[in-house]
């Protein structure tokens, strides 16, 4: 709002003292009708940057707000890819309230601003505005000293000793009840949810593994559980935050603050009750998860975190821990049983899975054998990436590998889903589901595969979310045959700060005869 008020403020002189005069009127549309031409490419209070190139409907003050306004959520990154084949990878839009946003869509320019240059970009105050009330002022947010003392608390339950015990102690056991709802499902000739299954399965395991309490998605998979549900809706009405400036008056307007506020009541209130238990409880494992290290905590000044920033750091992690493993499974599952796949994709896989586990259950030794099957994981995460867009402001001015210069106070964002797709990174065939791509091959820049992001900021559960993925995949494939219920039926995904599968992915299952 400081930005729109000060490139208006010359105007507001110029209104009282015109108002008592003779000519004021005449004097005052000679006034406006130079900010209309000042303003006439790009919104108020951006710079014109004639030197990039832009989308075609900017409008004088609003610049590409309107433009934006009309794509839908749903048909989001086809916009994205539209530009990119029309304008190329690197195109600018200028949105009042948010500033010049550019595209800058190379692995070269993202390795720059993600990796060589880290320090000149940051995610600034725009994402605690639009996405902080899903969570807060946790990591997804935090930027220097704060960014860096969270992922530290983060880092202590992502190592291999961990991830030994991750596998038997929490995936296997969460497993279990995957299938035997399976089997049961198998035997009814029903139809099931992959992708709501996967979800269930991913925050349990999560919940166990980093607060010691399943959310107990898991126990009655037919009954909704509040949290995931606020979860869910709450996401997707930040996720349209993203491209609508005025989003504070559009949610008064409408009524979804009310919504805002229910749901934060209750993602929010069930972080508390996990906190609040392990305070009266205690804790008496050999090993601690992510709450412990969270609750022992002491900022700069040797205080304890306080209630709301627990709060933030179990809603982020609770972001990441579910949707990464959960949708890309639900992508890669709808990649090779869908109409038109490459049968031999499934039979390959199937195989793989046979000669690892032999009849027995993953471990983290297994998860390192799965290597067609982790290709199979990272190819739908190419194509349809959980992390879709991503953005950061620059806080010194910069010049990119291209030569295109961003300015202080300019964005600079990417799309994972737009390059995953682009001949010009992935080939010719880069709309391909081909696992083969991956096997045998050298393994690819984080610049050109950012699906785990790039740089210091890299996932921290990249292994984790593979391992799990491996683990469940696994145990799947030894004991059903998967078929989709609508194998013709074109997916589309929802609109989410993730990539998740509209209307899921119904699949049915026959039990294996071995």
């Amino acid at each position: 709002m400081a930005v729109f008020a000060d490139a208006l403020a010359p105007l507001y002189q110029y209104l009282l003292p015109l108002a008592t005069r003779p000519n004021g009127l005449k004097l005052l549309a000679a006034v406006v009708a130079l900010y209309v031409f000042k303003y006439r490419s790009h919104a108020v209070g951006t710079r014109p940057r004639r030197d990039l190139k832009q989308p075609k409907g900017a409008v004088p003050f609003l610049g590409h707000m309107l433009l934006m306004a009309a794509v839908d959520g749903q048909e989001l990154y086809q916009f994205l890819e539209k530009q990119y084949n029309e304008l190329g990878p690197v195109w600018s839009i200028s949105l009042p309230l948010i500033g010049r946003m550019t595209q800058i869509d190379t692995p070269e320019n993202l390795e720059h601003v993600l990796k060589a240059n880290f320090w000149s970009y940051e995610k600034g105050p725009l994402f605690t505005w639009m996405l902080g009330d899903l969570v807060g002022h946790g990591i997804f947010t935090r930027d220097g000293a704060e960014w860096r003392f969270q992922r530290k608390l983060a880092s202590h339950i992502f190592n291999v000793k961990a991830f030994r015990e991750y596998t038997s102690d929490v995936f296997v056991i969460e497993g279990k009840k995957v299938l035997d709802y399976l089997g049961k499902a198998a035997d009814e000739g029903t139809v099931v949810d992959f992708q709501a299954l996967m979800l269930h399965f991913t925050l349990d395991s999560f919940g166990a593994v980093s607060f010691g309490k399943s959310f107990g998605c898991l126990d009655n998979i037919e009954q909704e559980v509040p949290y995931a549900v606020s979860f869910d809706d709450l996401t997707e009405i930040v996720a349209q935050r993203l491209k609508d400036p005025v989003w504070p008056l559009r949610e008064r307007l409408t009524g979804v603050d009310k919504k805002v506020q229910y749901h934060k009541s209750v993602i929010r209130g069930y972080a508390l009750d996990i906190i609040e238990k392990r305070r009266r409880e205690g804790f008496s494992a050999s090993k601690k998860d992510l709450l412990q290290w969270l609750l022992e905590a002491k900022d700069d000044e040797g205080n304890p975190l306080s209630e709301d920033l627990l709060v933030d750091n179990i809603l982020s992690f609770s972001i990441a821990g579910r949707d990464t493993t959960a949708q890309a499974l639900t992508w890669m599952f709808y990649s090779i049983y869908r109409d038109g796949a490459d049968k031999d994709i499934a039979k390959i896989l199937t195989k793989e899975v046979d000669d690892v586990l032999q009849g027995g259950d993953p471990t983290y030794e297994s998860y390192k054998q799965h290597k067609y099957a982790e290709a199979c994981f990272h190819e739908a995460l190419r194509i349809y990436p959980v992390s879709p867009r991503n953005l950061k402001v620059c806080v010194k001015d910069d010049v990119l590998p291209d030569g295109t210069k961003i300015h202080v106070g300019e964005w600079v964002a990417w799309s994972s889903y737009v390059m995953g797709r682009s001949e010009r990174i992935w080939g010719p065939d880069a709309k391909e589901y081909r696992p083969s791509r991956w096997i045998n091959a050298e393994k690819p820049s984080q610049g050109k595969f950012p699906a785990f992001h790039v740089g210091p900021r890299v996932c921290l559960g990249q292994q984790f979310a593979t391992i799990e993925a491996m683990s469940m995949l696994g145990m799947i494939l030894q004991s059903f045959e998967i078929n989709l219920a609508e194998p013709s039926k074109e997916a589309k995904y929802g609109v989410s700060v993730t990539f998740p599968m509209v209307d899921g992915l119904g699949i049915r299952v026959k039990r294996r005869s071995h």
